[in-house]
């Protein structure tokens, strides 16, 4: 599974200024409404780690269940050199769905801890016109041009089949930052009166500070979800180029969860709670985030 991992447009996406309030801190409390907002995106999440013929059939238990509505019109991958994913329409908020498999917290520390892994340049055949400062980790980039392609295809297939009006990414570790990556990709190759909407969970660090600016710029529906401890957020660190994006909503506990502004440094956001893997705890990656754990197929 590890291994994975080991221009049209006639104006160019130059990067957006890389200056970021990393000098101030904001948190919010987060309302009991909106976290509980957060579940059902938690549920594809999870559900993303079942095979394609599981998710082809929507036979995942409770988290099928509990988005009983939902009709997926694609899913692939093999769990080992192309990740799981499905795609499909969600009627309750007539949106697009697509979520990505993740990967075993102790396997993707080992790649994201490595200073050997690069960042690159945007493919401008998939993402058109984007400035070549902006760049994103290299496997996380050839992980995502492996399916890019007929995930968009299925993607405007569906907006076209149920005259959808957003499209929504999601995914939990490795599959986290694969719909980082993706909801940049869809707002690039899509109409732009087509709503892109993210919510990840477990989420590393996906590309250098120009990457961070241009996603800011296109997507502004993006929560990125980290429990408690959970060390993967805090990786690939600042010292080998890394930058987050926007949009921390941190569970500080089972009944304080916070937004958080960016890589913020206040004392209830991943950054500080978290300042180094030594102090965190990797099984905090599998949550639970809103009462699921995420990571292996629901019975």
């Amino acid at each position: 599974m590890l291994a994975c991992i080991l221009q049209v447009a006639a104006v160019s996406y130059r990067a957006p200024s890389a200056m970021r309030r990393a000098d101030v801190s904001v948190v919010t409390q987060m309302s009991s409404t909106d976290v509980a907002d957060l579940k059902p995106y938690a549920e594809f999440a999870r559900i993303a780690y079942c095979s394609p013929l599981i998710v082809g059939s929507w036979s995942c238990g409770k988290s099928c269940e509990a988005l009983s509505d939902f009709k997926v019109s694609l899913t692939g991958g093999n769990d080992n050199s192309i990740q799981y994913y499905y795609v499909g329409y969600w009627p309750t908020k007539n949106t697009v769905v697509v979520a990505h498999e993740g990967t075993d917290p102790t396997s993707i520390l080992a790649v994201l801890t490595d200073a050997n892994g690069l960042v690159e340049h945007l493919d401008s055949t998939l993402f058109p016109g984007v400035d070549r400062s902006i760049k994103v980790h290299s496997g996380f980039a050839d992980e995502h041009a492996k399916t890019a392609s007929a995930i968009l295809t299925e993607v405007k297939s569906l907006i076209s089949q149920y005259n959808a009006t957003s499209v929504t990414l999601v995914g939990h570790s490795l599959g986290a930052a694969l719909a980082e990556i993706e909801c940049v990709f869809m707002a690039l190759n899509l109409p732009s009166h087509i709503t892109i909407k993210g919510v990840t969970f477990g989420t590393p660090r996906v590309g250098n500070p120009a990457w961070a600016a241009l996603f800011d710029s296109l997507v502004s529906d993006f929560k990125r979800v980290n429990h408690k401890k959970d060390i993967v957020p805090i990786v690939p660190g600042p010292e080998l180029g890394y930058s987050h994006v926007h949009g921390e909503v941190h569970i500080v506990s089972d009944d304080q969860v916070v937004l958080c502004d960016d890589d913020s440094t206040d004392d209830q956001c991943t950054v500080k709670s978290v300042p180094n893997i030594f102090e965190g705890n990797v099984l905090d990656h599998l949550g639970p985030y809103q009462g699921i754990y995420i990571g292996y197929c629901p019975p």
